[in-house]
């Protein structure tokens, strides 16, 4: 009898702490993540960061991550990597030659992490400052034997049933040498093709085609604006409809640029944008409890060294040793469920197969 009367007390004592831990502040308390949100500043090193740090008195959304990783760059046939090579390893885990997208080396197609989320049923998205069918988002929707086939890239998105996309390239959609107008074929499988900022915002429908601008979006100097935090936060209301959950990568493109114009001030205003783009992240992740974000790299572009700056004036400057891009491991933050699996030095291709085995996919 005392032996059955201590196992009931002791069932219920355990039953007891697994539902304490079933709440944190209220809120369900996951292991796993239902969501996911990977960041990828492309050129982005920890150089970047840095001096984005410095010019921003010690204040970067960026650092609020509690896991911290470093991540190797390389290709399959370079010591260091094009960005489609590396948006391929992030996308679809698997290392190519330069120049190939969502392909392995032999020219196989590859299946990306995007791709994989839409087939459980999970939502998908993907915000960008770039041309939406450049390398990077390219490697997430597409399989091309060179990331300069845009026109090809484009026809891909029709393949997939991604619900939101946000960037620029709308002359790759609806001013092709084909004559094709796929904004019209977007428009029949039930997108709402949105060409302007103030349109985005207001926009209610649950499938975007945000084609914001005919090629590349401007610079932020050249008043690109809130662009992307914004394109970040209508994704995200509109993907969090799902239950089963999302996928969104949102790419600040344009930090690369500056690297390889050796152009600080560029570096620090785009990584200070996307920035912007984390905090809208970080703050959605908080509210859900479900959301793990990843901040990472595809390369460091420009080879930058941090030799001059100050806190409190705000001032970065450096070196580049490059026009190009570097072979340095990048760094990654990630926080919320799931973040504790980043951790030590780790190779692009493990960040798509830690994705892939959180979401079960």
């Amino acid at each position: 009898m005392k032996r059955i009367t201590s196992f009931l007390i002791l069932s219920l004592m355990l039953a007891f702490a697994a539902d304490a831990q079933k709440t944190t502040n209220g809120k369900p308390a996951v292991d796993l993540p239902k969501n996911i949100i990977l960041m990828i500043g492309d050129g982005m090193g920890l150089a970047e960061v840095y001096a984005a740090y410095t010019a921003n008195h010690q204040q970067l959304n960026i650092t609020q991550c509690d896991q911290v990783a470093l991540v190797t760059t390389f290709s399959a046939d370079n010591y260091i990597t094009d960005s489609g090579a590396s948006g391929t390893a992030l996308a679809c885990g698997s290392k190519t030659t330069n120049g190939k997208i969502g392909m392995d080396p032999d020219g196989k197609p590859l299946t990306s992490i995007l791709k994989l989320a839409e087939k459980k049923g999970l939502s998908t998205g993907m915000a960008t400052t770039c041309d939406i069918t450049h390398a990077t988002p390219a490697a997430f929707i597409a399989s091309v034997k060179s990331r300069k086939d845009k026109y090809d890239i484009a026809l891909q998105f029709l393949d997939t049933d991604i619900d939101v996309f946000i960037g620029g390239g709308l002359n790759n959609f609806n001013k092709r040498p084909d004559s094709v107008n796929l904004t019209d074929s977007l428009k029949s499988r039930g997108y709402e093709v949105i060409t302007t900022l103030d349109n985005l915002k207001n926009a209610q429908s649950r499938k975007i085609a945000g084609l914001l601008y005919p090629a590349h979006p401007p610079k932020m100097s050249d008043g690109r604006g809130e662009m992307l935090p914004v394109a970040v936060e209508k994704a995200l209301d509109i993907l969090s409809k799902n239950n089963d959950g999302f996928f969104l990568m949102v790419e600040g493109s344009q930090i690369d640029w500056g690297g390889h114009d050796n152009n600080i001030d560029y570096i620090i205003s785009e990584t200070l944008d996307f920035d912007k783009a984390v905090k809208a992240a970080l703050n959605f992740a908080r509210d859900n409890g479900e959301t793990l974000v990843i901040i990472t790299a595809d390369h460091e572009t420009g080879g930058l060294a941090n030799l001059e700056g100050d806190f409190t004036l705000g001032t970065a400057g450096g070196k580049f040793t490059t026009t190009d891009h570097s072979a340095i491991p990048v760094p990654l933050y990630a926080t919320g469920p799931g973040s504790k699996e980043f951790k030590g030095f780790i190779d692009n291709t493990d960040v798509f197969k830690i994705m892939k085995r959180l979401l079960d996919l």
